[in-house]
């Protein structure tokens, strides 16, 4: 007889649930629309790079600036999701669900709005590296990207309410351009402007450490207060958030230009004493100065010895001191300084021995000093077009040929001189430059 045993049988293991909001996130439109927001950011930046690659002040500002896009997009992404059941008819069958409508709404919303924060912190860690091996002095102004991502997140959730209240395929196009709109529009109104997560950062000033938290809780205690008083059983409990951005409003209304401060960099120079005149550049561009020095290197050796110069080269912004020559502005990036190298050295140094010999104040020249003021520019730094206006002057009228003649003499009177008497006659002029004496400049 033949008996035949049984294995025991080993009960399966339970199988493993995920919670449903990883499964929001993972699939379906909130990672796409997560890879959305950087796309649409990589074509608007890249366009303008020559403007802020190599300027950490101009990079943050852009990545800020680009908000008056981004936060409407954001707004129509959580709309076009929060359409979703009304578009596959299926909002009968979701209210047989046991989830509760405001974790249903928070399950389908909140994928969206991780995957658009996570796309903006993307391109602001790409645009970051694409700026770091240009910069030339400052340093990172991150400030503004926290209050900035909260602002994208709670425009997803605000807009994912308008989405279920009006389930159609137009609300997302229509909340778009409306929000665009609105954020364009509310710049120019100052009474409201700091309200506006999307106003445009101001050149040379940063918010103080309270503002983006304060712009957070505006932004997000909106977002907040909305879907509880669509979505929670006990519409009341949307008073806490509202309260709270009611008084982030307040605080951010009542300072007026309060959350901002000058960036102290934007207000200092930075020298080299080693030549005469000086040259300075702003401090937020520091690094610029090697490169600044040898473009001048040039002028400021066939002035070694020339007295009545001014004390140096100055890069402000403002009308220069009285002891000193405006430098040419390093900034907007694009012209001068790409990618933070100097690309017209040239008509760099020109400008800059422009204001050096030029003085504005000093009116009715008379014909004398203005051949004079030719003759200098060309000995110490020539402009790259100079020989096109010469040619132009040879072609002109009766009149432009004699004093095109006259400024060839004169230029060629001074490069002839020797280095004692020029520097003799360098440092009369100059003097008289400094005192609008027409009469004191010596003639060629």
């Amino acid at each position: 007889m033949t008996t035949t045993t049984t294995a025991p049988t080993v009960p399966e293991a339970p199988a493993r649930t995920h919670h449903p909001l990883r499964a929001e996130a993972l699939r379906g439109f909130p990672p796409l629309a997560g890879a959305a927001v950087l796309l649409l950011l990589g074509a608007l930046l890249p366009p303008s790079a020559d403007t802020w690659q190599g300027d950490w002040a101009k990079t943050a500002a852009q990545l800020h600036n680009a908000l008056v896009i981004a936060v409407p997009f954001a707004a129509a992404a959580g709309c076009w999701q929060g359409g979703r059941e009304g578009r596959r008819r299926t909002e009968e069958l979701w209210d047989t669900a046991v989830r509760a409508p405001l974790t249903r709404l928070l399950v389908s919303a909140l994928p969206v709005a991780l995957w658009v924060a996570v796309g903006y912190l993307l391109t602001v860690a790409l645009t970051t590296l694409t700026t770091w091996p240009y910069v030339r002095g400052d340093h990172p102004h991150p400030s503004l990207v926290p209050g900035d991502t909260i602002a994208l997140m709670a425009a997803v959730l605000m807009g994912h309410v308008v989405g279920r209240a009006a389930p159609t395929s137009l609300a997302a196009p229509l909340l778009g351009v409306a929000g665009y709109a609105g954020l364009g529009t509310a710049v120019y109104q100052n009474a409201v402007s700091p309200l506006n997560p999307a106003v445009p950062a101001m050149d040379g000033f940063w918010p103080v450490w309270w503002q983006p938290l304060a712009m957070a809780a505006w932004t997000l205690g909106l977002a907040f207060a909305l879907i509880l008083a669509y979505a929670a059983r006990r519409r009341a409990t949307a008073l806490l958030p509202l309260a709270t951005a009611l008084a982030a409003a307040l605080l951010l209304l009542s300072t007026g230009s309060g959350p901002w401060r000058p960036d102290p960099l934007a207000h200092r120079q930075v020298c080299d004493t080693s030549t005469t005149p000086a040259v300075c550049v702003n401090a937020r561009y520091s690094g610029m100065l090697p490169q600044v020095r040898a473009a001048l290197s040039g002028v400021t050796g066939k002035l070694h010895g020339v007295h009545g110069l001014p004390a140096r080269w100055s890069n402000r912004g403002t009308e220069p001191r009285a002891d000193e020559a405006a430098l040419p502005m390093l900034t907007p990036f694009g012209w001068y300084v790409v990618r933070g190298r100097l690309t017209q050295p040239d008509q760099y140094a020109w400008e800059a021995v422009a204001a050096l010999s030029g003085r504005g104040d000093c009116e009715n020249q008379p014909a004398l000093v203005q051949l004079a003021d030719e003759a200098v520019q060309a000995y110490l730094a020539p402009s790259p077009f100079q020989g096109h206006f010469d040619t132009l002057d040879a072609k002109g009228d009766a009149a432009a040929r004699a004093h095109l003649r006259e400024s060839l003499a004169a230029r060629a009177k001074l490069a002839g001189m020797d280095e004692q008497r020029r520097r003799t006659w360098l440092s009369a002029y100059f003097a008289a430059r400094a005192d609008c004496d027409a009469e004191g400049v010596p003639s060629l």
